[in-house]
Order: structure tokens, then C-alpha cells, then sequence
């Protein structure tokens, strides 16, 4: 949570770019990959999370909170919600 407004813009747009600390940045990296094909993910990026401190129950949180929204998502985008038509 924040409400450094400038903080949340560079996250939405270039989160890579953003200034955040090593562990928000694993994360977020571990969740777009996720996204984009978790099929991809492997032990290596499971130890890079422990590097930056998360524990196996950290790594769990992060995968479950990002499919769910991905789940969501795809279900709102399916049944049109949110768009006109």
C-alpha cells in the first residue's frame, strides 16, 4: 500500500524501471511470468524468490494472489464486464 501517487503511475507503466528494492522486484517479475506462462517457471526462480528473503509460504502467497487475479480477469473479460456491448 501507498499513497505516493508518482510510485503507483511508474508501477503501472515500467514496474522494471520503478524505484522499488530487489525483493518487490522479484516478485513482480516472478508474477508476470507467472501470467505469461507459468509452465516456464522452474526451481531457479523459486531460489531467486528465497534469495531476496520470501519462504516457501511467500512464494505460495505470490503464486496464489497472481493466478487468482489472473483467473478473475479472464472470467470478467469473458463475460464482457466492463466494457460497452
Amino acid at each position: 500500500m501507498t499513497l505516493d501517487n508518482d510510485l503507483v503511475e511508474k508501477l503501472q507503466y515500467d514496474y522494471a524501471n520503478a524505484p522499488i528494492d530487489e525483493k518487490d522486484r522479484a516478485m513482480l517479475d516472478f508474477a508476470i511470468q507467472l501470467t505469461k506462462d507459468a509452465t516456464k517457471i522452474t526451481r531457479k526462480d523459486h531460489e531467486l524468490l528465497r534469495g531476496v528473503g520470501f519462504d516457501d509460504r511467500g512464494i505460495l502467497q505470490i503464486t496464489l494472489i497472481a493466478a487468482w487475479f489472473n483467473y478473475i480477469n479472464r472470467v470478467a473479460d469473458a463475460l464482457g464486464v466492463g466494457r460497452d456491448g
